[in-house]
């Protein structure tokens, strides 16, 4: 038997690429090699369904049910956002979408929801209990909250009022570069996000994540807040496989 049959496939939805692999659960880590196809333009449901089918197919061996990542709220299926996406999606069944496209059991999930569950099983948070919430610093701010390693979904706490903004048109990472923002005025914005999620929420543990959570080491510990916050381990690889555990 091939190593990646009957394993789940993770696939994640970006502005950019549509990523997927087969995922190992009990390793937490791809079970073969992942495969990229470019975002099409416009990303519309139905051509993104085609570049999903063209996925799956350059992923003979894995032949278990297939998790995918959104970005925007998804509820039961169901997209109810497109901040960053085509319009639309909103109110696109994807789960029914996908799984006629693919003729497979497909199970949609918000992008950063996914990121929240691998971090919480396999990385990060890993054993940790009580509240941890997720955090993505990218174009926006994606939010994941678990409790005692249970997702509460589309929490979108990049959405929070913020020095009288949206947060995450001030805190995000396309913020910091956009205004040039050294990493000491960056993480003073991001203190008062973080404390703004302190005492709204009172969470055991925040974790961060996104692509420049490789430099946390340059801003995580100028960010003045009590509750511990450490950086997201598994990187570009969550998505992929929350989407694979959120199927399983």
């Amino acid at each position: 038997m091939d190593l990646n049959e009957h394993h789940p496939v993770g696939v994640d939805f970006g502005g950019s690429g549509i990523k997927g692999a087969a995922v190992d659960l009990q390793a937490g880590d791809f079970a073969g090699e992942r495969v990229r196809i470019a975002t099409p333009s416009p990303s519309t449901p139905e051509r993104v369904a085609q570049v999903l089918v063209d996925l799956l197919a350059q992923l003979p061996d894995a032949d278990g049910p297939v998790g995918v990542t959104v970005p925007g709220v998804v509820r039961h299926g169901v997209v109810g956002s497109a901040a960053n996406i085509d319009a639309s999606w909103i109110g696109t069944d994807a789960d029914a979408l996908f799984s006629e496209a693919t003729g497979r059991t497909v199970r949609t999930v918000n992008d950063a929801d996914a990121a929240g569950l691998a971090e919480v099983r396999f990385g990060a948070a890993r054993g940790e209990s009580g509240l941890v919430i997720v955090t993505t610093l990218g174009t926006g701010i994606g939010s994941a909250f678990l409790y005692d390693g249970v997702l509460v979904p589309n929490s979108e706490l990049g959405h929070l009022e913020l020095d009288g903004a949206v947060a995450e048109s001030r805190a995000a990472n396309s913020a910091r570069e956009r205004e040039s923002l050294s990493w000491e005025q960056w993480a003073e914005r991001l203190t008062r996000y973080y404390r703004a999620l302190e005492q709204l929420f009172s969470p055991d543990l925040l974790v961060v994540g996104g692509g420049v959570s490789k430099h946390a080491a340059s801003f995580l510990p100028l960010i003045g807040i009590d509750t511990p916050i450490v950086p997201a381990t598994l990187r570009n690889r969550a998505g992929i496989i929350g989407a694979a555990l959120n199927v399983s």
